[in-house]
């Protein structure tokens, strides 16, 4: 698994309106190749009644699965504007269409280049660009003499913390990202000087920032 990488938050779409065309971008973050295709056979059966419904993806930790189609628009016009589109801006894992409604304006190879990209652009930016950064689980398991001390200095040193359980004992789930996972495990032994019961979990990406 990557330890980051970028893609958008939330399906989305934005419209924008090229010499009486409309061009609508549509953009969903997306896990698989079958989810990448099942998300542009959604929008093509949404708007059945487009001129085109041109798209491309992205998915892979090597970008392995990509694909690009200009849906009867000239050869290189739309899909793969629309891939470049999502190269450019450094997205994995996303799959992008970009519908249009000829408006009767006809826009040249060029001009069509032009408004996938803008289009691909739109639906990118509506679906807002994120950071995934993967962490690492690590339970914390203290007696309450150390909790306000774990506690403080978790918060000082800006550690993701993804719950606490009190029960007879405190159990903190604590977030690190999961380059330093080790570190942090070497730290909190010296922290508790030892009386910590630690145990490593899953791991998890959470959004950058956030």
């Amino acid at each position: 698994m990557l330890d980051k990488y970028r893609t958008v938050r939330q399906q989305a779409n934005a419209e924008i309106v090229i010499k009486k065309s409309r061009f609508i971008g549509h953009a969903k973050p997306v896990e698989t190749e079958e989810e990448a295709v099942a998300f542009i056979n959604e929008i093509k059966q949404l708007h059945k009644q487009a001129t085109h419904n041109c798209s491309a993806y992205m998915v892979g930790e090597r970008d392995q699965f990509q694909k690009a189609s200009d849906d009867g628009e000239p050869s290189g016009t739309a899909g793969k504007p629309i891939l470049e589109v999502i190269k450019h801006k450094g997205l994995k894992n996303v799959a992008v269409v970009v519908t249009r409604y000829f408006g009767g304006i006809m826009l040249g190879a060029g001009g069509l280049v032009r408004a996938y990209t803008d289009g691909a652009v739109a639906g990118i930016e509506a679906a807002d660009e994120i950071v995934n950064v993967l962490h690492r689980e690590v339970f914390v398991d203290v007696d309450y003499t150390w909790y306000g001390k774990l506690e403080n200095e978790l918060h000082s040193k800006g550690t993701r913390v993804g719950g606490t359980d009190f029960t007879d004992r405190v159990i903190v789930r604590c977030l690190p990202e999961k380059p330093d996972a080790e570190a942090f495990v070497a730290w909190i032994t010296d922290l508790t000087q030892g009386q910590a019961i630690i145990a490593e979990g899953e791991t998890v990406y959470y959004i950058e920032g956030e």
